[in-house]
């Protein structure tokens, strides 16, 4: 099974730039500047946050995944700075499929810099050599390019298309699968 009891206490990842932590109320601002950001949420599928409160919403949530053993989401910030600028976890864990789904988000202010590769680096690194994960998936947007940069330069492959199986506004939108799988794993 997935190893979830590495949730507590709430582990921090870090980088030579980077430090990956925890999302608190603290950063409410910092969440509802990346969350209503049109060109963040253009291929989520889902409305940009339409207010503060929708924020603190999501925070909640991520303590809810904690401490329901569901999921794990860290705080993106550039060291030395404690402020967040993106994030970056794990949800839709199938334990019994070793298995967890991958998403994430960054400010637009700091796309093309690398960072997102740099933090994928880590939680990928932290889901397989200690959550116990066979594999990540990422289920990404069809026309979301930049994203399967992302995942392709973490080794991430390509292995399904599916046509029109997410309706949001008005629309039917197809959905591309990645998946990565743990090359340590002699299950």
């Amino acid at each position: 099974m997935i190893d979830t009891s590495v949730f507590k206490p709430f582990p921090t990842l870090e980088s030579n730039r980077l430090r990956l932590r925890k999302v608190t109320l603290d950063d409410t601002n910092e969440i509802f500047a990346i969350r209503s950001d049109i060109k963040v949420v253009k291929y989520l599928g889902k409305d940009r946050s339409p207010d503060i409160n929708e924020a603190i919403a999501n925070i909640n949530l991520l303590d809810e995944l904690l401490t329901n053993e569901t999921g794990i989401r860290w705080g993106i910030t550039l060291k030395p700075s404690n402020k967040i600028i993106g994030s970056i976890g794990f949800w839709k864990l199938m334990k019994d499929r070793f298995r967890a789904e991958i998403g994430y988000d960054l400010h637009p202010d700091y796309w093309n810099q690398g960072i997102m590769t740099e933090a994928m680096k880590m939680v990928i690194e932290f889901g397989f050599k200690t959550m116990n994960l066979h594999s990540i998936e990422a289920n990404t947007d069809k026309d979301h390019h930049a994203t399967h940069k992302v995942l392709i330069h973490n080794g991430f492959v390509k292995s399904a298309h599916f046509k029109e199986n997410y309706y949001y506004n008005g629309i039917f939108l197809d959905s591309v699968i990645f998946c990565l799988i743990n090359p340590n794993d002699s299950r």
